[in-house]
């Protein structure tokens, strides 16, 4: 999230794809509510009329999986009317020219015939958004889940770079997450394809953090099979299951070092809210060892048949621990225990703890924290070691005392900039990353040259390189955030650059303790010299338009790999197979050719969350209130479609999917799925393609609400760069029951 929720307010449109605020973040929603009151244009696009549809001026209910498509139109409308915001372009963005010639393909026409949505809708809602300046875009996983997911989140922004929307107040991308510390647990490393702060897997990297957590490298290098395996991506959530399994039965081959996985440790995460339920009961029934660490029955040890070594640890809840959570926005909070953790139940940190003492590697996991002789405290000094060691989105100045503070005094910062007065002046609140040292403001507003560095502002950062085919990949003359020593574009900032790029002379003294890069530089020298410059670390770049480092350089519509739209498929054809795809082989075209999935499966699946219900749900599903609201799994059916199959309001039905698999839910009739459509929320498990598994629960523990999970019959498909599935964009068939 470049802004924020609270910088809404500032809106004039607001325009909503792949997400539901209403649902997904009502809290959050009333800052939507709150900037239409105040004369924001609100436009929601969507397979299904959702409840954030309903508070919506302007509303188009696009095919699943047709979003790149939709925003070209967009894009195309754009520049026809010379509605772009040329300047930013010319100053700040590189080659938008391909885009542009993209963006000539799709007319309102084509889009119509793509998408399903009317040529005048997308005429209508573009010009509501172009006028209607600076406007923000919203997202959340609907625009994720796709094999395109990737391409979605690079076309979005896109759109902003060309309205000049990007870098300003009421402005930017605002990506919703799911939980309130997904971004704080992407940020700590928890993704398998880098390391935290996102630094990649390579030895530069690798070394950096052996110093940071005061080990020796070469032992780091010691605990992998191989140097190779060592900076090599793991396996993802999406397809652990694959690993265990190990290319069996017709399971996708892997490439994990000759082995396949034996052990399952699971910590904080709902596996049943994964896509393809029915290969992840085949990856648990296979494991060796099966190790949950929840609050409650992690339904995990539920749906698996295994019979042995499973193990469910008593986790502590929120409530029974400290520390802290960053937000969307990238701002941290910190949160105070409430109480002692109950009964047997055990913080986080005590099973890692225990974990790393039994591997024998405990004293090496804590070296970096207090004495560096195993006396610390917990959790201010991760906190500190966190700050240390994370200087490439800025954590330098998160610092335990200054979160604290801020958590005590909500009451002192404003509610529309997060800026804070009284004794948290010169603040905003949570300090969002980038703070780039341990005075550092924070930044609320990603890429705002605006304001001046110390104050929040930066540019795009500069991460590949200087020119690319002769063209200047630097930002252009006039385009530095205020007061910058230098008025443009300029590298990201090393060791052997600073003096000439800064225009300053270092001590001796600094030379020999600082680090060759800003990202490695634990002195936190080169990250003060340049704010006292203006400047920021990471350099001043244009934005991307072209990624050359991507399978399509620019976001290209492809069809979904179950496509209703048969005849589109070869127009629209996916991606190569890809092999080693996180450890594991992944299809993609020989999936989509493999025949018209459309004549036997042709409805299409939409999955999504409900109000009072969250991810897995087993908390809340343990609820009596709760469950009361939603009692037993379900299908949303539009009554004209259930017609067609005999179907009454309330009937069982059986949803069938290509991957051989089926659920038995009840029929409930809306007219917020159209007639090709239906929705299945993804919050309910307990019961396997109408087996009853709820016998599994240890005693007292089984929910009030069971039933089948929709992700039984997701279908197949993982994007291409991240390998997130495709539960976006899938068919299936219903029968009644």
């Amino acid at each position: 999230m470049t802004n924020s929720l609270n910088d809404m307010i500032f809106s004039k449109s607001i325009f909503i794809m792949g997400a539901n605020p209403a649902v997904n973040h009502p809290v959050g929603f009333s800052h939507f509510l709150k900037a239409r009151e105040n004369g924001a244009k609100m436009i929601v696009v969507d397979p299904r009329f959702t409840h954030t549809a309903a508070k919506a001026d302007y509303f188009a209910q696009i095919r699943p999986g047709t979003d790149i498509a939709f925003m070209y139109g967009m894009l195309n409308i754009i520049f026809e009317n010379g509605w772009e915001d040329k300047d930013f372009i010319r100053d700040r963005v590189y080659d938008m020219d391909s885009i542009k010639e993209e963006a000539k393909k799709w007319t309102p026409e084509v889009v119509e015939d793509v998408t399903g949505v009317k040529a005048e809708k997308l005429k209508e809602i573009t010009e509501v958004y172009a006028k209607n300046s600076p406007g923000t875009f919203v997202w959340a996983m609907g625009l994720t889940q796709h094999t395109v997911g990737t391409s979605n989140t690079r076309l979005g922004p896109i759109v902003q770079l060309a309205l000049g929307y990007a870098g300003k107040a009421g402005g930017g991308c605002n990506i919703l997450r799911g939980h309130d510390n997904v971004q704080g647990a992407s940020d700590m490393g928890c993704l398998s394809e880098n390391l935290p702060g996102y630094y990649g897997l390579n030895e530069t990297s690798w070394r950096h953090f052996a110093n940071v957590w005061k080990v020796d490298y070469d032992w780091l290098v010691s605990r992998f099979v191989s140097k190779d395996m060592m900076h090599k991506s793991g396996f993802t959530l999406s397809r652990w299951w694959a690993g265990v399994l190990d290319g069996k039965d017709g399971n996708d081959k892997i490439h994990n070092a000759n082995t396949n996985i034996k052990a399952f440790i699971v910590m904080g995460n709902g596996v049943t809210s994964t896509a393809q339920q029915a290969k992840v009961q085949e990856g648990l029934d296979n494991l060796e060892l099966l190790v949950i660490t929840d609050p409650f029955v992690n339904e995990a040890a539920v749906i698996t048949n295994k019979q042995d070594n499973i193990f469910i640890l008593p986790a502590a809840t929120q409530f029974e621990t400290s520390g802290t959570v960053v937000a969307t926005n990238r701002s941290s909070q910190w949160r105070f225990k409430v109480s002692e953790p109950l009964f047997e139940s055990k913080t986080d940190e005590y099973f890692l703890f225990e974990l790393a003492k039994r591997l024998g590697f405990y004293d090496e996991y804590v070296r970096a924290m207090g004495d560096g002789k195993g006396n610390f405290v917990w959790p201010e000094d991760a906190t500190i070691e966190i700050a240390r060691g994370i200087k490439t989105i800025g954590y330098t100045g998160i610092l335990p005392e200054r979160l604290k503070k801020h958590t005590l005094n909500w009451d002192k910062f404003d509610h529309k900039t997060l800026k804070g007065f009284g004794e948290c002046e010169g603040e905003y609140y949570g300090l969002p990353w980038p703070c780039w040292t341990q005075e550092h403001c924070g930044t609320p507003n990603l890429y705002d040259i605006s304001k001046p560095v110390a104050d929040g502002g930066t540019g795009f950062r500069n991460n590949f390189g200087l020119e690319r085919d002769g063209v200047n990949l630097l930002a252009e003359d006039g385009s530095a955030p205020v007061d910058s020593y230098v008025n443009g574009g300029y590298p990201q900032i090393t060791k052997a650059n600073i003096e000439s790029v800064l225009g300053i002379t270092l001590t001796e003294e600094e030379k020999s303790v600082i680090g060759n890069s800003w990202t490695t530089d634990i002195s936190g020298i080169i990250a003060k010299k340049c704010i006292e410059k203006g400047m920021v670390p990471y350099g001043n770049a244009k934005a991307r338009a072209r990624a050359w480092n991507f399978v399509d350089q620019i976001p290209l519509h492809r069809e979904p790999l179950h496509s209703r739209r048969g005849d589109l498929v070869h127009k629209y054809p996916s991606f190569e197979d890809k092999v080693d795809h996180f450890r594991v082989d992944t299809k993609f075209k020989s999936v989509q050719l493999e025949k018209d999935y459309s004549k036997e499966f042709p409805i299409n699946l939409i999955t999504g969350r409900l109000v009072n219900l969250n991810g897995a749900g087993m908390e809340n599903r343990a609820s009596v209130y709760l469950s009361r609201l939603s009692p037993e799994m379900f299908c949303d059916i539009n009554p004209n479609l259930a017609k067609k199959y005999d179907i009454n309001n309330g009937d069982m039905i059986w949803v069938h999917s290509p991957e051989g698999t089926k659920i038995k839910v009840k029929a409930r009739f809306t007219h917020s799925v159209n007639e090709v459509s239906v929705f299945l929320p993804f919050h309910f498990t307990g019961i396997m393609q109408g087996v009853d598994m709820t016998g599994n629960y240890p005693k007292g523990t089984r929910p009030y609400a069971v039933g089948e999970s929709a992700n039984t019959v997701a279908n197949y498909g993982y994007d291409i760069f991240t390998q997130i599935p495709e539960t976006k964009g899938g068919l299936c068939r219903i029968e009644k029951a």
